[in-house]
């Protein structure tokens, strides 16, 4: 049976009744309640009893991204509650590929890449709810009972068992004709997928047919090890987690029909567009990583700080722990001077904050003010060169020298050329001859070389060409 939670923005599925999750999750008042607080939020709420809930991901890549941040917002709502959270990696399902919302054939990753995307998702979520926890004990009174979250890997129960075992087990209650009608009742807009494919010239192979069944088995091993009574997932996740549901009432049929105490729920977050119609999480067409190698601290904060005045308006309802009445007051103030960015400047520092601790903010700050602030002269405070190379350490503008002597023996158009800033040093001139050249936001005239007075911090000076074509010269 399912059914629709029409006061939040997750779809609740399970053979339970809906009032009985409502009623779950709408009893304690501290913190508030999920219904109440993240109806608003577009996140979920607590529940009377401790449940343990779980989320999934694949390791496709080896870093989460922006895109990833919703679900793992709604784990750690559930988490700063009290209940019993698991991140599980799937080093397992990863072999097989999840075929949702995709037209032909996932390609299959090597064993060594897949470790490495294990190893490095594993060690990201370990990170997360470390620097989520002191973000949220920073904001709100904890339970001072909350468990650490566990991290699990599927390949721990799925490498042990033989594909009879499987059958036997998972297979013989599986019907495929409810796999597909129930991929085809998926209220995700691009759902149907499995259909898709079966109509579709390509086809779809059974690899990629039964990852539901591995999954369904995850929740269901899950459910009776770890008690585990909620999955939480994105919209497109809504037919695997049903099958998981399914499964676990079957089982549950055939081995103690009597056990009513492991009733299962499903909560599948909306996938999440921007204003634009575009996917979130991704900048220039590129995915916005997690991983500070792959996305820097500056660049990160940067993604936030560019969204429109109504997507930062909807995400600090759904990517930061502040409570209605600060968010209301953060939308107040930027409505009066929009110009200033200021609810997009928040929405950047608390995301910062949430995923990578508070340095991580003060750095991306520093970076910012450097490279799009005032002028040496007009700053109150002089930004650390520590801090700006932190921020941008991932991120191909930043170019070191061995030595004072190498960065400030040339003339500015050379060195413009030499890091790449130009392609010759010909434009360097013609571009410093039309007014385009700045050294530390300040345009420069003529062809000089940098000073001691150049190097912020004496250790760092900033060459732009254009609005927003820089260089970061830093002295190693």
């Amino acid at each position: 049976m399912s059914t629709m939670l029409t006061t939040v923005t997750f779809r609740a599925t399970s053979f339970g009744l809906r009032r009985r999750l409502t009623r779950c999750l709408n009893t304690r008042t501290t913190p508030p309640p999920l219904i109440e607080d993240l109806n608003s939020r577009g996140l979920v709420a607590q529940v009377t009893s401790p449940l343990t809930v779980y989320l999934g991901v694949d390791p496709t890549a080896r870093s989460l991204h922006a895109g990833n941040l919703l679900a793992l917002m709604g784990l750690l709502h559930f988490h700063i509650r009290g209940h019993s959270v698991i991140a599980l990696i799937g080093g397992a399902t990863g072999l097989i590929g999840d075929p949702g919302g995709r037209s032909t054939e996932r390609p299959l990753l090597s064993q060594e890449t897949l470790q490495t995307n294990v190893n490095g998702i594993t060690a990201q979520a370990h990170r997360f709810f470390e620097n989520a926890s002191l973000y949220a004990a920073k904001r709100l009174e904890l339970n001072s009972k909350i468990q650490p979250p566990v991290v699990l890997n599927n390949i721990e129960w799925f490498q042990g068992m033989g594909l009879l075992e499987f059958l036997r087990t998972v297979g013989k209650h599986a019907r495929v004709n409810v796999m597909i009608g129930r991929d085809r009742l998926n209220p995700w807009p691009r759902g149907d997928s499995v259909k898709n494919r079966l109509d579709s010239e390509h086809g779809i192979s059974f690899t990629e047919f039964s990852y539901q069944l591995l999954q369904a088995y995850d929740f269901y091993l899950l459910n009776r090890k770890h008690n585990c009574r909620v999955q939480l997932g994105g919209s497109d996740q809504w037919g695997n987690i049903v099958s998981g549901i399914d499964l676990i009432r079957r089982r549950q049929d055939a081995e103690s029909p009597e056990d009513s105490a492991r009733e299962v729920f499903g909560l599948t977050i909306p996938l999440l567009l921007t204003s634009s119609g575009a996917k979130f999480g991704k900048s220039a067409g590129n995915a916005v990583w997690l991983d500070s190698s792959l996305t820097s601290y500056f660049d990160l904060y940067q993604f936030f700080i560019q969204i429109s005045d109504e997507d930062a308006v909807k995400y600090l309802r759904m990517f930061t722990l502040l409570s209605h009445e600060e968010l209301d007051a953060v939308v107040a103030t930027h409505k009066l001077h929009p110009e200033r960015r200021s609810a997009q400047r928040r929405l950047a520092a608390e995301v910062l904050e949430l995923v990578h601790g508070e340095d991580a903010v003060r750095q991306a700050q520093a970076a910012t003010n450097v490279l799009f602030g005032a002028t040496p002269s007009e700053r109150t405070t002089q930004p650390k060169a520590s801090d700006v190379i932190k921020a941008l350490h991932s991120d191909p503008r930043l170019k070191f020298f061995a030595s004072r002597e190498d960065i400030m023996s040339e003339p500015v158009t050379k060195l413009a050329a030499q890091v790449g800033l130009t392609r010759s040093r010909g434009e360097a001139r013609k571009t410093l001859l039309a007014g385009g050249f700045y050294v530390n936001n300040i345009r420069v005239s003529d062809d000089r070389s940098l000073t001691e007075s150049d190097l912020v911090d004496g250790r760092i000076v900033i060459l732009r060409t254009g609005k927003d074509n820089h260089a970061i010269l830093a002295i190693e």
